[in-house]
């Protein structure tokens, strides 16, 4: 097969991809909603989810321009214009999937009122297979066009890294900002409305409740689309500068990385055919879905190496890849909707307390069986693919299926925000019971999602860690040279740092949010009467304010420690720096995601009439710790998966000056 044909193939699978966006996108938008209060309700969550999006992408339009000026000016004008390039392809990801979410969410709820589970589990799916393909299609295209354009140029590794770049500076302001803005709002609306007021989730008369669902969209839509597709990008482009490295002018090997995620792809349209045409419970579905499309990828893998005579022991990276993504997600799985939130429910009978100690063992545990795993996979992966090619390649296979695994992430916000819309429309209690299984649905694949893009996020950081040790002729780190040593001290603090950032800022914009609601409650006439209408606008505006001041200063730090450590310890230091970011952020990621997530389904446990049921005493100390959990998994458990990812890249950057 020749370079122009696999170039060509790669093309024509992606564009095909993004013709499957257009088609979901439009069979979302072709479902009529006749019921004008469910519109009404529709339209405020998007108006303040595009509201948001405008206003973030005004501050990361600025960061744009000072990163376009800072490489003209250091590197070159080319390497300027592709990180341009890398970030608006990062921006239009994240808009086509909040526009479908935004529109998915009121029709899923239609469909469970007028058609029942099934066409409003399809609906939601459609509205998710738009962000998952968009990323998919939109990022392999990009870096495919990019590497055609450039490959054999002197400064290749610069302008892909500067690529790469582009999209994770964006997935950084957007998981941060947007991880603020859901949990301030979240935090505020069950502090008042639950524990003070005693009305339930999503109730109308609560005045947060629409910057909640305001909230899933920005955070786990556009923020987790982000995200992944900031790890698919560096995953892609670590692999292929390492491919470059140990095979020079082997056009075979250096295009592999993009020709398995093509593969991915494939095997993710298989996988998303399947949904529609097997009749199964739809959680049965959902695992069905992972599995084929993961076969899919790696059976087409094997045939294209197998044609083009490439090394096999490089497959079974691929498979290692995909059995750590699926077991990782397993564990998290189990720890945050198994055995472990009964315990969880049963240790709030004693109040908040003891539920809260409790939830953070159950994190800090949940860290040990992933991240041993990982280390062995690491181990394996290395072994079959010579030095740390392997493991890079590994981190490719994790995330090639990202169409599908991001379809199922996206699922999640558009069957919240379906039952959310449901209550407040005041449809009946078998449209809320649909919606509510739904919902139940979307939180054990949240949990999946979130492991997932963790382990993700720690083979990729491996894999541009490699490039950066190739490119800066780094052989061997010593921990007795102390250069090394302050560096792997210095990395290890950022993910506390970051983290203690994100939830004070959280903190602080969920106070201003509880004095407004509580505000709104004593002042506003009949309101908890159900006689009038709440405010909802005000705290929307609270929580877009707050998460975009204070999404800044952790940007910054992100960006000028690295940098500052490259040119004031030397390259020694940033190596450790990255070896101690990544370990701490890995384990810390890990136990706020998974600790956060038994809170909160600890809690819906007791909400489903177990331990006292709704507004029991057990029930309001479950509130209280899925009120800690909420930042945990959703604001800086998160933003930790790319900072390991951003500090790499601009490692890399450095490194490729």
């Amino acid at each position: 097969m020749t370079e122009f044909m696999i170039y060509g193939l790669l093309c024509t699978f992606s564009v095909v991809g993004l013709a499957l966006v257009v088609l979901l996108f439009q069979k979302v938008r072709s479902i009529a909603v006749h019921d004008q209060k469910a519109l009404s309700i529709a339209h405020a969550i998007r108006l303040g989810a595009m509201t948001f999006l405008r206003e973030e992408y005004r501050i990361i339009s600025i960061v744009i321009v000072l990163g376009f000026i800072a490489l003209a000016a250091f590197a070159n004008i080319v390497a300027a214009f592709v990180f341009v390039i890398g970030s608006i392809l990062s921006l239009t990801t994240g808009y086509i999937g909040m526009r479908a979410a935004t529109i998915a969410n009121v029709c899923t709820t239609m469909a469970a009122k007028e058609r029942g589970e099934r066409p409003a589990f399809l609906v939601a799916l459609y509205g998710g297979g738009v962000m998952g393909f968009a990323v998919a299609s939109i990022g392999l295209l990009g870096l495919t066009i990019l590497v055609a354009m450039t490959l054999g140029r002197c400064d290749f590794e610069l302008i892909i890294t500067s690529f790469a770049l582009g999209a994770s500076l964006v997935a950084f302001f957007a998981r941060v900002g947007g991880g603020i803005y859901t949990k301030s709002a979240d935090v505020g609306a069950d502090l008042v409305g639950k524990i003070e007021a005693g009305i339930p989730e999503d109730d109308p008369r609560n005045p947060a409740v629409i910057a909640d669902n305001v909230g899933d969209c920005v955070g786990d839509t556009a923020g987790m689309g982000a995200d992944i597709y900031e790890s698919y990008l560096g995953a892609m482009v670590s692999t292929i500068i390492l491919a470059a490295a140990y095979f020079p002018g082997q056009i075979a090997y250096i295009t592999l990385p993009l020709v398995v995620s093509c593969c991915g792809l494939l095997g993710s349209f298989i996988a998303f055919g399947t949904t529609l045409v097997v009749k199964a419970r739809s959680v049965v579905l959902l695992r069905l879905a992972t599995v084929v499309s993961l076969l899919g990828m790696l059976a087409f893998s094997f045939i294209y190496m197998s044609m083009m005579d490439i090394a096999m022991s490089l497959f079974f990276s691929l498979v290692v890849g995909c059995v750590a993504g699926v077991i990782v997600g397993l564990v998290s799985e189990y720890y945050t909707s198994s055995s472990p939130i009964r315990k969880l429910a049963e240790n709030s009978e004693s109040g908040a307390a003891t539920n809260i100690i409790y939830g953070l063992s159950i994190g800090m545990e949940s860290t040990v069986v992933p991240v041993m795993l990982l280390a062995f996979c690491v181990l394996l992966a290395f072994s079959f693919g010579g030095q740390l090619l392997g493991v890079s390649l590994a981190a490719v296979a994790m995330l090639a299926t990202v169409a599908i695994t991001m379809t199922i992430d996206a699922y999640g916000p558009i069957a919240d925000n379906a039952g959310g819309i449901a209550e407040m429309a005041g449809f009946g209690k078998p449209v809320r019971d649909i919606t509510d299984k739904l919902d139940a649905l979307g939180n054990t694949t949240a949990a999946l999602g979130k492991g997932f893009a963790i382990g993700s996020a720690l083979l990729a950081a491996l894999g541009i860690f490699a490039a950066y040790a190739e490119r800066a002729h780094l052989t061997i780190l010593n921990l007795l040279d102390p250069m090394v040593l302050v560096g792997i001290f210095i990395g290890g603090t950022m993910p506390f740092w970051i983290s203690a950032l994100t939830m004070r800022s959280v903190s602080n914009a969920a106070m201003q949010m509880v004095i407004e609601v509580r505000r709104q409650f004593r002042e506003i006439i009949g309101l908890m009467e159900g006689k009038a209408e709440p405010d909802y606008e005000k705290c929307i505006a609270i929580s877009t304010k707050a998460s975009l001041r204070q999404m800044i200063l952790p940007g910054v730090l992100t960006i000028a420690v690295p940098v500052l450590t490259r040119y004031i310890l030397g390259p020694l230091a940033l190596g450790g720096l990255l070896v101690g970011v990544t370990v701490v952020g890995v384990l810390l990621a890990l136990m706020m995601a998974n600790g956060g997530g038994a809170w909160d389904n600890a809690k819906k446990y007791i909400e489903a009439g177990h331990y006292g049921g709704k507004g029991s005493a057990t029930h309001k100390a479950a509130v209280v710790g899925d009120t800690v959990g909420d930042p945990f998994k959703d604001t800086s458990g998160p933003a930790l998966n790319i900072l390991i990812k951003l500090m790499s890249m601009i490692a890399l950057l450095l490194a490729s000056l």
